[in-house]
């Protein structure tokens, strides 16, 4: 008997010029560098500005929300933290802005490891439950003291950011130096969330007794998201009141902290690119429509229904729940279109190849 052995496919090989990702970063980078000769005025070039704020803010929810899989509505707080700590230094220390931006970032981290020890004892809502209760205690504060704050007048003439001798006082120099910032945020979560320990924080997620029993120092990656996350919400934080140039207690509210939350859920819990996705859409849009904005809450609420109504997983999640609603989907779309089978019961393209191949089989 002659064996056969199946011929084996040559793969084409995979160039510079075929890889699609390769030319949507060129074009994209072309795009971002072209913004402030295409943008017909200063008016939304600032709203794009203030999308590229928050994108790390997005980021850093996505991050302990869709990633570690910690339902955590804080992130106003160290936003408020960073944003108070840049500007006090600068303003009344006279302290340089690339290090009064470090130290923002790292007092809301310390914050945001000592929040996270009491949040390791306890469940999945009673830990929301403190997140908010702290959000709560920092615009309390923020709000109270006259001494430092100057409360609800907040700490008006901000310096704009200056490195040495150059000072951002213009909206392109902006730009240019928040973009970087934010790039560099980008391929800070794209590495960690790549590694080895998105790994650990995605094995959290989907089950955290499973995951210990493997040998994972489920606590250790906990407080180790919650230092990223608040980390990055001050970077933010420091970037916003430099650029707006006033630092008030009424920005860091639990609705801003809802906000974040909504911009990691539409653009979809576990992605990257979906956290950049729902930053701009939730705050572009608002300030771009008049009507919206005058009811942003309202639109924010209706857009999250629809979304968790006919694609929970968001607009680019990649999880468990997108593939089961997906299927569903499917599922649905061929009932209604009347594929039946033989015995007439409906089914899916790939129930139906399986079926077919019994019946081949059997012959």
């Amino acid at each position: 008997m002659v064996s056969r052995t199946p011929p084996t496919e040559t793969k084409k090989p995979v160039t510079i010029l075929r890889s699609w990702r390769l030319w949507f970063a060129v074009i994209g980078t072309i795009i971002l560098f072209a913004v402030p000769e295409i943008v017909p005025n200063d008016y939304i070039f600032r709203i794009i500005i203030s999308v590229i704020i928050d994108i790390p803010l997005a980021l850093s929810q996505n991050l302990i929300t869709g990633f570690a899989g910690m339902l955590s509505l804080g992130q106003a707080a160290f936003y408020g933290l960073g944003a108070y700590t840049s500007a006090l230094l600068v303003m009344r220390l006279g302290v340089p802005w690339p290090i009064a931006l470090l130290l923002a970032g790292l007092v809301a981290c310390v914050f945001g490891i000592l929040l996270s020890f009491p949040c390791l004892r306890v469940g999945s809502d009673y830990l929301t439950l403190m997140t908010i209760g702290f959000g709560q205690i920092f615009y309390i504060v923020a709000l109270n003291w006259m001494q430092i704050t100057r409360g609800p007048m907040g700490l008006p003439g901000v310096p704009s950011p200056q490195i040495g001798p150059i000072v951002f006082n213009s909206p392109s120099s902006i730009y240019f130096l928040y973009l970087c910032i934010t790039a560099f945020c980008y391929l800070f979560m794209y590495r960690l969330t790549h590694s080895h320990v998105g790994r650990a924080l995605i094995a959290i997620r989907d089950n955290e007794t499973a995951a210990a029993a493997m040998g994972i120092n489920v606590s250790y990656y906990k407080v180790m998201t919650f230092a990223f996350a608040s980390f990055w919400a001050g970077i933010s934080g420091s970037m916003l009141a430099h650029f707006l140039a006033f630092v008030g207690p009424m920005t860091f509210t639990l609705n801003e902290s809802l906000l974040h939350m909504q911009m990691a859920i539409l653009g979809g819990l576990g992605s990257l690119p979906g956290s950049i996705l729902g930053a701009a859409i939730l705050i572009s849009l608002p300030q771009l429509f008049k009507p919206i904005y005058e009811y942003q809450v309202l639109f924010n609420g209706l857009m999250m229904v629809i979304l968790l109504t006919w694609r929970p997983q968001g607009i680019m999640g990649k999880s468990a729940i997108a593939m089961v609603a997906n299927k569903k989907s499917f599922k649905l779309l061929f009932t209604r279109l009347g594929t039946k089978s033989s015995g007439g019961k409906s089914m899916l393209p790939e129930e139906s190849s399986v079926e077919g191949r019994k019946s081949n089989g059997s012959n």
